[in-house]
């Protein structure tokens, strides 16, 4: 995708700003947190990326920059590592909001010790 535009800025204009000048076009909460300053995990996290790809990260709180785009990297999400492509539309969002932390609950048939009415249920 080509065309890719954020804010009415194109993917070489974002990487050429500087932090500051990017966070001006974020909504506020990533504004505010980049305004701040990062973390140091935050930035340790930066550094590996630069150097090497497909690193491991327990930093879900990391604002998608335009450097990180195109990179792959596996983020925890408190039991595994999972894998995830950054792509030029996640730009702006946290990390953690790719990688799930819980897994739709799937129920069975009832228990050992379940109420009356749910045993009634039939057993195929």
């Amino acid at each position: 995708m080509d065309n890719f535009k954020y804010r009415g800025k194109s993917l070489e204009e974002l990487r050429e700003m500087s932090i500051k000048e990017f966070a001006a076009l974020l909504p506020s909460r990533q504004r505010r947190t980049l305004l701040r300053g990062l973390t140091d995990t935050q930035k340790m996290f930066l550094e590996k990326l630069e150097k090497k790809n497909n690193i491991k990260t327990h930093c879900r709180d990391m604002i998608i920059l335009p450097s990180m785009v195109g990179k792959s990297i596996k983020v925890h999400n408190g039991k595994e590592f999972q894998m995830l492509s950054i792509q030029d539309l996640m730009i702006g969002h946290y990390i953690g909001e790719f990688v799930l932390t819980r897994k739709k609950v799937e129920h069975s048939s009832p228990g050992v010790g379940a109420t009356r009415s749910s045993a009634s249920v039939s057993v195929r």
